[in-house]
């Protein structure tokens, strides 16, 4: 029994030893995480039609601007925190009063046709938006024929400004347009000419075709541009399919036709959310909706209190609006600046839904209510004086607006105040009520789209209360100072530093009452990988990681002998 123990012993011994020198004599092999790779197809629904491929000109079409966004480059762009970044530029200098912009272009930058871009490429571009017949926004034609811009060579040009403007940069992230190609051709002649059909831009993608049917487009193929200055795009093409409604578009993603949706409107929420294959990415939108509230009104005094506009906000609860008038499609805003850029202050927090905050309020301003009556009666309203607690809340004839007025006339009627409401058409609003003050609340939007720049003065200096966009006729010199020197100042450390001051004010005397940030939600199939979604200040921006998004892989391997 002795030997045969010993000789297990011999026999596992040597089993050992054999192991050991087959793993010796094995090189170490380690598995690398697959590596994109070139190809594949991406295939995307855009509902609505496309007009003409052509940066200038594409501020009114979003289908335009989201396929423009991988055809053209532009001088700069803009980080996820609203920061200036380099794009055709290399780089760039501002003087110390804020009224010289200069520019280095990068010597790598070609048009898809091979030829180099230069800085008679950024003076066509910036020149067609001075020119009278630019089909564009007024006030923006009118700020840039204030504009000299000078060629100082080939890849150097300056913007001259008549005054220091620290939010300049904001008008720089236009798409350049090919010199070359269409020298001589005016603002107005673009409009029509036939290089909105056959682009030639810089960006990542090149234009490739159109499929048309029945004598109208109904799709447009692009290809990876492998000349691009920047990192190459993995997809080697991608391409955009029109169609009228999100229904339809979630119907081609069934049928296995694409891979994303453009935009993913309520209609379809429930369905893409159900869907395991669809990733959807939601963020911010730089759209806010808001309460202006007439603090100059002659009748209703008591919009020029704090206290008052305090007590309205505190009654209401706006996740309550999220998620029942927007499906959750919201966020609450904190402060009037977008959270999570460079301006924000973080130390700033959102008022509660308190409503028995909000009725303190309301006792402290001698705003009484009946003895004994009720919430939810007719005899449930305040009164002061003999004046009744009232207030007429205009809305324009939106679906979701008037789910959201109905409930804030609830929130406000449970505190005591009287409440009608008012629906007015949308083209209206602007003309007959916003701009000569004829109302008491209004509920709007501010729409800051392609705006990283926050610049509030707009909205908030005392200058423009009277024929600007104060529309509530709100004033605080305070406010008015930190908003003219966050105006002039390109330091952008000092600018956030005055926007903190102005955000805390803000918040404390309460010029209009904000309610919620509007999101844009876009679904993508899994299969695409490498995609990130993050603020937003243009729908396109989704497409800013675009060269970092792949269908295929490879996986690889790292061999390593030993001695």
């Amino acid at each position: 029994m002795r030997n045969l123990r010993w000789q297990l012993l011999i026999a596992v011994g040597g089993l050992i030893l054999v192991i050991g020198l087959l793993i010796g004599q094995t090189p170490d092999t380690d598995v690398v995480a697959p590596q994109p790779v070139p190809g594949g197809v991406h295939i995307e629904a855009l509902v609505g039609k496309l007009a003409r491929l052509n940066p200038i000109l594409d501020m009114f079409n979003q289908v335009d601007r989201d396929i423009d966004r991988l055809i053209y480059s532009s001088l700069i762009r803009f980080n996820s925190r609203g920061e200036p970044i380099p794009d055709l530029a290399s780089e760039w200098a501002v003087s110390a009063d804020a009224t010289l912009y200069t520019f280095t272009l990068r010597d790598d930058a070609r048009w898809h046709d091979n030829e180099p871009v230069t800085s008679d490429d950024v003076i066509y571009t910036f020149s067609k938006m001075q020119d009278e017949d630019y089909p564009g926004p007024t006030d923006l034609q009118s700020m840039w024929q204030q504009v000299n811009i000078i060629r100082l060579d080939e890849r150097r040009v300056q913007f001259q400004l008549p005054e220091p403007f620290a939010p300049f940069l904001d008008y720089l992230s236009v798409g350049l347009l090919p010199d070359h190609l269409l020298r001589g051709v005016s603002a107005g002649e673009l409009i029509d000419h036939p290089f909105n059909l056959h682009p030639i831009g810089s960006g990542p993608f090149s234009f490739d075709r159109f499929l048309v049917e029945d004598g109208e487009i109904v799709s447009v193929s692009l290809l990876s541009f492998q000349g691009y200055y920047a990192q190459a795009p993995y997809l080697e093409r991608v391409e955009f399919r029109f169609y009228e409604n999100s229904m339809d578009a979630l119907d081609a993603y069934i049928a296995g036709e694409i891979q994303g949706i453009g935009e993913v409107d309520p209609e379809i929420i429930k369905d893409v959310l159900d869907s395991p294959q669809l990733n959807m990415h939601t963020s911010r939108l730089p759209r806010i909706s808001l309460i202006f509230l007439n603090t100059k009104h002659d009748e209703k005094t008591y919009l020029a209190d704090k206290k008052f506009r305090q007590a309205l906000l505190l009654s209401v609860n706006r996740q309550w609006i999220i998620n029942h008038a927007l499906q959750g499609q919201g966020l609450i805003p904190i402060g009037p600046i977008m959270p999570a850029t460079w301006a924000h202050s973080d130390s700033l927090e959102s008022l509660p839904f308190d409503p028995n905050r909000a009725a303190g309020l309301l006792d402290e301003l001698g705003w009484e209510l009946p003895i004994g009556a009720s919430p939810g009666t007719a005899e449930y309203r305040r009164t002061k004086d003999d004046q009744l607690l009232s207030l007429e809340l205009i809305y324009s004839d939106n679906p979701t607006h008037r789910i959201v007025a109905e409930m804030l006339k609830s929130s406000w009627e449970s505190i005591g105040l009287q409440v009608e409401l008012q629906e007015v058409e949308s083209d209206r609003l602007l003309e007959n009520h916003l701009e000569p003050r004829e109302f008491e609340a209004v509920l709007t939007e501010i729409d800051l789209s392609r705006s990283p720049d926050p610049d509030p003065y707009p909205f908030w200096h005392d200058s423009q209360t009277e024929t600007g966009q104060n529309f509530g006729g709100f004033t605080d010199r305070n406010i008015s100072i930190w908003l003219e020197q966050a105006r002039v100042n390109p330091d952008l450390g000092r600018r956030a530093e005055l926007y903190r001051n102005f955000q805390h004010r803000f918040q404390d005397l309460l010029p209009a009452l904000l309610l919620y940030y509007n999101v844009y939600s876009y679904a993508i199939d899994a299969q695409v990988q490498g995609v990130t979604v993050g603020p937003l200040y243009d729908p396109s921006d989704r497409f800013k990681g675009i060269v970092d998004w792949y269908l295929l892989t490879r996986r690889s391997y790292s061999s390593q002998g030993s001695d």
